[in-house]
């Protein structure tokens, strides 16, 4: 132990670099465990869209959107969720939700936003849209 105080002492800038990256650790770990979001692979999400009829909600730009998307998608950019814009999925409220972008980064924050306005069951695509084309899924881009 004595070490361990020893470089604290002569490396304060390591020892705090150290401690935040300890702090945010802990911190994602009990966000993951505590968040109503569930990260789904792309089998699970399919058999959501086919089994449950769940909506897919893309949140990527019109742009990367145009580009290629999952089948019945519907386009609403994060920014705008994040705005607080929801008219155009609040009839989905009650139906389970696929949360989909680019990489599976961005769904995770956009799922409790969602949790926040009231929306029952929200997953997240794990991987994305990348892992969705990796895995040869259809895509439209109609």
């Amino acid at each position: 132990m004595q070490e361990y105080l020893d470089f604290a002492a002569r490396h304060p800038m390591l020892a705090m670099v150290w401690l935040g990256l300890v702090a945010v650790i802990i911190y994602m770990t009990l966000m993951s465990k505590l968040t109503k979001v569930q990260i789904v692979a792309s089998q699970q999400a399919v058999l959501l869209i086919n089994k449950q009829n769940a909506a897919v909600v893309d949140v990527r730009t019109a742009e990367e959107f145009r580009k290629g998307h999952i089948a019945g998608a519907i386009n609403v950019p994060a920014a705008q969720l994040k705005a607080n814009n929801l008219n155009l999925i609040e009839k989905y409220q009650d139906k389970p939700l696929v949360l989909v972008c680019e990489t599976g980064m961005t769904t995770s924050g956009v799922g409790r936003l969602l949790t926040k306005a009231g929306f029952k069951q929200i997953h997240a695509l794990r991987g994305g849209m990348a892992d969705w084309r990796t895995q040869n899924l259809p895509v439209t881009k109609r």
